[in-house]
């Protein structure tokens, strides 16, 4: 029951930004996983246009599967959905080729696959006058900042960004959403393989939610649970210029030119 009540709430939400703001409709990139699996069926539930698009860069051939079984549910299900493709994994390369070697490493070539990926949401979008629904949840948005700058992170709004990872799957649950994505290990599909979230981080979802509610000395901590909290402080610490607002620098009216 509780999670229809969030079900409808953000439903209702999603509706009330998009008539508000004059659009018609969501873009949003499903990647297999479970929080673009729930966010674009709640999408889909406001009966509104949404574009649903896969966008492999050497992807995991097992995470494009799921994506693709999920847009077969969604339109199985709902009449107001169009399917899209669109392989950037040729866009990858010519980037590859005008970057220096030097800064290619793993974590910033996966970075740029999800800001190739972002423009070519917004593409759609634009296009269309619809919104880019992001798929970030609570943890990843707001506790250990797990996604890309201008990347994942660069979307018109967050329908599941107060939900922690338990919650979201609590609801891709409720929603029936298909069985492969309710037990497939997180992952963010930066890599071209299936290294999982818990992979990267060095902790699970539920342990991060422990860890982002945590009071200080409230009580005696296990060694896992010392070892979690010093991972979630040090990436919140790291992270923390992807969750706050772009810092602007305010100049005194004295040193304005008169």
């Amino acid at each position: 029951m509780e999670q229809q009540k969030i079900i409808a709430h953000i439903v209702n939400w999603l509706n009330d930004y998009s008539n508000k703001s004059h659009t018609h409709g969501f873009v949003i990139g499903v990647s297999g996983g479970v929080d673009s699996a729930v966010t674009s069926t709640l999408c889909a539930m406001t009966g509104k246009p949404v574009i649903c698009i896969n966008m492999p860069i050497h992807q995991a051939e097992s995470q494009l599967q799921r994506s693709i079984e999920h847009i077969n549910w969604l339109n199985s299900n709902f009449d107001n959905i169009t399917e899209k493709t669109v392989d950037l994994t040729n866009n990858f390369e010519n980037w590859k080729t005008t970057l220096p070697l030097e800064i290619q490493d793993d974590l910033t070539m996966a970075n740029l696959r999800a800001r190739i990926r972002m423009s070519t949401l917004y593409a759609f979008a634009g296009n269309d006058g619809k919104l880019v629904a992001g798929t970030g949840n609570k943890v990843e948005d707001f506790g250990v900042g797990f996604f890309t700058k201008y990347g994942d992170g660069g979307v018109d709004l967050s329908p599941i960004a107060d939900l922690n990872k338990t919650e979201v799957f609590a609801l891709a649950k409720d929603l029936g959403i298909i069985e492969s994505i309710q037990t497939a290990e997180p992952t963010d599909g930066l890599f071209g393989d299936d290294r999982s979230d818990e992979d990267q981080i060095g902790a699970s979802y539920p342990e991060l939610e422990w860890a982002m509610g945590y009071k200080e000395n409230t009580v005696s901590l296990t060694d896992r649970e010392a070892e979690v909290l010093a991972i979630y402080k040090k990436l919140n610490m790291i992270n923390s210029h992807k969750m706050i607002p772009i810092p602007v620098c305010i100049v005194p009216k004295a040193l304005r030119i008169k």
